[in-house]
């Protein structure tokens, strides 16, 4: 039996709708960050090459990012929390969530706010790191440490009109 969180429930049996609400799974969650590593990694660099060409017009000299890593670095970090935080406060999901249907919200269901998502993702790095993912493995509500932290879950939420339109469509066509 799949956990539901308060006030967030599948309304039909098929899969695609009867997951709305239930926590998210390791497996989905892991598939997420990859998508949503590869996609920020692959904005930073392109974004990079821009900066770097404008600058270099600008300027005069040639400009590379690389002969200064630690502004690298920083303008990375800053990059990664801007990615990830402004789609949480906005939608409750980021991109690679959005693929694979996730979203984030407070632990009782409600839509996170800005504050909590800014928050996650500050504590999302170091509880990468502090194995803080592995509460996900045991715990019932699947809650990492970045989740316990700010008070949020991670939760299956695609179109649930789209997926009982499927259904209906399929079930039509038996």
């Amino acid at each position: 039996m799949t956990a539901h969180v308060a006030g967030v429930v599948g309304v039909e049996p098929e899969r695609d709708v009867g997951l709305q609400g239930c926590y998210a799974g390791f497996v989905t969650r892991l598939a997420a960050f990859v998508i949503d590593l590869i996609t920020a990694l692959a904005l930073f660099a392109i974004g990079a090459r821009i900066g770097e060409y404008i600058l270099t017009a600008l300027s005069g000299n040639q400009v590379q990012l690389s002969n200064a890593p630690i502004l690298a670095d920083v303008l990375l970090i800053a990059w990664w929390i801007f990615y990830s935080a402004y789609p949480l406060a906005q939608a409750g999901r980021t991109v690679g969530m959005a693929v694979v249907g996730l979203r984030v919200v407070h632990a009782d269901g409600s839509d996170i706010d800005a504050g909590h998502a800014f928050f996650r993702v500050l504590i999302f790095w170091p509880s990468l790191i502090l194995f803080g993912w592995v509460p996900v493995l045991f715990r019932r509500d699947r809650r990492a440490l970045h989740d316990l932290g700010a008070g949020s879950s991670a939760v299956y939420a695609w179109d649930a009109r789209a997926a009982r339109l499927r259904f209906l469509a399929k079930r039509g066509t038996e």
